[in-house]
């Protein structure tokens, strides 16, 4: 069963936390609940986006640096 991680406010999407820095998690990862998979800005102010169950990292569905909305995929768990 998949779980979809969606964005809870509009902003810009970033998979790592800084630009010089290692993405939070990469497709195919085993993740776990709570795990941050990525961060969305707005304003200057960040919020973590965390998975909402385990399993395994299947999709991002928002492109890094992307405008993302409230609602919107950003990844898909297995």
């Amino acid at each position: 069963m998949s779980t979809e991680i969606t964005a809870a406010i509009p902003g810009i999407f970033y998979r790592r936390p800084a630009p010089d820095k290692a993405p939070f998690v990469e497709v195919g990862d085993t993740i776990e609940a709570g795990q941050t998979i990525g961060v969305v800005e707005i304003m200057k102010q960040f919020t973590e986006v965390r998975a909402e169950a385990a399993g395994v990292l299947t999709a991002f569905h928002a492109e890094d640096s992307g405008m993302v909305g409230p609602g919107d995929v950003i990844a898909t768990i297995d």
